[in-house]
């Protein structure tokens, strides 16, 4: 075979071609051997992932109800889904009084102000509409423990959960970068050194070319590639949250409207087995106790689909 040579564009945050080339060979039955006993990857059928992933709020929140104690949990981008965990709590008739609930991150402008709860394509307002709304009034926590951050609380939010006790537990999935929560690996707002990095809060940052790419296919945005309607800022959590938590559950299961098709497979070798870096935010669960469930497809193979084209 004919050889030919070249380096990642410029723009590709993680640049090292030896590491990309030994992740890239990761085969699917070698995908889930880690040297970090407590990082416990699992490889699970595509139609169970989901249904693990709300079933484990929903026990969380239940369990807790049960003994009487606080639930603090820090939230993923609300999914449509979330309205099955408020029907669960409804059938079962679980008290979420003692339920608090921090989203990851929301969107923002140009001049870092936070989309309100009323704009339909953000995170708070589809986390009011799928699940708290969802849940019978007599059930529901306060409105106030429902808690998102914004321009208002960005420099206390991490504040807000410590005075939680922590997250029990903190749901994240790895962005086309690697990012974790909207914590890019090359977004200025979260320049640093490694030890310095995981020391770090909430802000309000620069969202990646290639997120507002990625973003630009979700459903909410017509899931078809609109650039120009992807917010350019968001506030976030930071690494210090994602540390803090008391659990962590890391889900990589992302395609393209549930074809092979999938930005993550590479992605997800490269946030499991490659170096822990603030240039792969998500590489930090592997120094972690954390749950990290990968779904069939983006744990298949990487290798040619010559039938599919260029």
């Amino acid at each position: 075979m004919s050889m030919f040579k070249y380096q990642p564009a410029l723009s590709v945050p993680f640049r090292d071609t030896e590491v990309l080339d030994r992740v890239r060979n990761i085969k699917r039955e070698d995908i889930e051997i880690h040297a970090n006993p407590d990082f416990k990857i699992k490889v699970i059928p595509d139609e169970d992932l989901v249904f693990m992933w709300l079933f484990d709020i929903f026990n969380r929140i239940k369990t807790a109800s049960d003994e009487g104690r606080k639930c603090v949990l820090i939230m993923p981008q609300p999914w449509p889904g979330y309205r099955w965990v408020a029907q669960l709590i409804n059938q079962c008739r679980v008290d979420c009084k003692n339920l608090f609930t921090f989203n990851m991150d929301e969107y923002a402008n140009e001049d870092g102000v936070t989309a309100p709860e009323t704009w339909e394509h953000g995170f708070m307002y589809s986390m009011l509409k799928h699940f708290y709304n969802e849940i019978d009034p007599e059930l529901r926590p306060p409105r106030d423990q429902v808690l998102g951050p914004n321009d208002k609380n960005i420099h206390d939010y991490g504040k807000m959960i410590a005075d939680h006790g922590g997250a029990d537990c903190c749901y994240s999935g790895p962005g086309w970068t690697g990012h974790l929560a909207f914590i890019e690996p090359d977004c200025p707002e979260y320049a640093g050194e490694l030890d310095e990095w995981r020391t770090m809060g909430p802000k309000m940052v620069t969202l990646s070319p290639y997120t507002i790419a990625q973003n630009s296919l979700h459903g909410s945005f017509g899931m078809s590639g609109d650039l120009a309607q992807v917010p350019p800022k968001a506030a976030t959590i930071g690494p210090a949250e994602v540390i803090g938590a008391k659990h962590r559950i890391d889900i990589h299961s992302i395609t393209v409207d549930g074809s092979f098709t999938s930005w993550q497979r590479l992605m997800t070798r490269l946030c499991l087995h490659g170096p822990v870096t603030p240039k792969v935010p998500t590489s930090i669960h592997q120094e972690l106790r954390t749950d990290c469930w990968v779904s069939e497809t983006v744990a298949a193979n990487i290798e040619p689909k010559w039938d599919k084209g260029y």
